[in-house]
């Protein structure tokens, strides 16, 4: 899954940073042994260190842990009936997301059959083959297998496949027209009508063949697929959740997190049940919701989001950050490096103290947040400093 295959036998010293701990940001060092870090503190020098990096006063962070990014079918598809080889497009969206601060990354494949717009079951078993088995990538990769339980064969393939070594995460996810990202109908209908994939014709055929599946259908099939993934051992999340008792029958079916919850109401309520929240930086960033939902901000500020993840923008992970929201700034960094590692149990990394994961990055903030340095598993990966 990494190119890490051996840890490092080189200590290397980051000084003269702005480091960001779970419990604050402290000026100093973090020193790096054998792919762990092995200290931290305003003490910490380069003094006997085969490699020092200056910092010069950047921000040092954890990698940041995307559960949940879909940049993976760009790159794949970047146009219409335009497609890229699976090595090559792996290749790119490794660098992608270490430009971005992403270390360890879930893909969120779409199990589901909508060829105009690049998904197929056959796809999503192909790009799991091949992460699984891929030698040369720099970052940690892994798969969130996103089910859509309109589809039988989706959820047939999802069973098929949750098993696998790659896989890590399972969501359910039913995008039903007049229901969760997907309520405002005239809005859908809309989407369609200015994509270059869809036709208004096929919307009208989408709506008509999902809104036709009932619930107790809906329920069977999300009750198989979180069935399989806890008797793999897989994370289980619920997708676009809009109803508190909805919430509520997915918590006790075994659901473990709630990502992108339609409104504050259900947030909340998954957050009374246990469940780790889930949201999208790039709502943070541009400061809404594409769809009209729940802002992120509005999350933050009733205390019911707990991670940010890439969705389809892995440079909005890196800004949201450093996103104002009235609270330290440790406190933000953990929405995008420990509180998503917790929520998967990667509890190995997300966090700068001793005995953790080599998994650094530096930032320089302004004017916009950008990564100048990667370390992954105690290794330099990536470097992009200007001369």
């Amino acid at each position: 899954m990494t190119a890490q295959q051996q840890r490092a036998t080189q200590t290397y010293c980051i000084e003269n940073g702005r480091i960001v701990t779970p419990q604050a940001v402290i000026d100093g060092g973090v020193r790096l042994t054998d792919g762990v870090i092995t200290a931290v503190g305003p003490e910490v020098a380069g003094t006997d260190a085969e490699t020092v990096v200056d910092a010069a006063g950047h921000h040092v962070l954890p990698g940041l842990i995307d559960l949940h990014g879909d940049g993976i079918e760009g790159h794949l598809q970047p146009r219409n009936n335009t497609r890229i080889d699976t090595a090559m497009a792996l290749g790119t969206a490794d660098r992608e997301n270490l430009a971005a601060g992403i270390t360890t990354k879930y893909h969120a494949i779409a199990f589901e059959n909508d060829p105009e717009e690049g998904r197929t079951t056959e796809l999503a078993g192909e790009l799991t083959a091949a992460i699984e088995n891929a030698s040369s990538l720099l970052a940690d990769h892994r798969i969130h297998v996103r089910c859509e339980v309109t589809q039988e064969e989706a959820v047939e393939a999802a069973i098929r496949d949750v098993g696998r070594e790659a896989v890590d995460m399972v969501s359910v996810m039913s995008h039903i027209p007049g229901k969760g990202q997907f309520e405002d109908v005239a809005a859908f209908k809309s989407y369609y009508k200015t994509s270059d994939r869809h036709t208004l014709a096929e919307a009208e055929e989408f709506i008509e063949k999902r809104t036709a599946i009932s619930m107790e259908t809906i329920r069977t099939r999300i009750d198989r697929v979180i069935e399989q993934a806890q008797q793999d051992g897989i994370v289980t999340a619920s997708h676009d959740d809009e109803d508190p008792n909805e919430v509520e029958r997915l918590a006790s079916a075994g659901v473990d997190i709630s990502e992108y919850p339609i409104t504050l109401e259900t947030a909340k309520r998954a957050t009374e049940l246990g469940l780790t929240t889930v949201m999208g930086a790039p709502n943070l960033v541009r400061g809404g919701s594409q769809w009209g939902n729940l802002e992120s901000a509005t999350a933050i500020e009733a205390g019911v989001l707990d991670v940010l993840c890439a969705d389809y923008h892995p440079q909005s992970m890196l800004a949201a950050p450093f996103v104002d929201t009235d609270e330290p700034l440790a406190a933000r960094v953990a929405r995008v490096t420990k509180n998503p590692a917790d929520a998967v149990g990667l509890t190995d990394r997300g966090r700068i103290e001793t005995g953790a994961r080599a998994d650094l990055i530096l930032v320089e903030p302004e004017p916009t947040p950008t990564v100048s340095r990667a370390f992954v598993d105690g290794e330099p990966v990536y470097r992009a400093e200007a001369r």
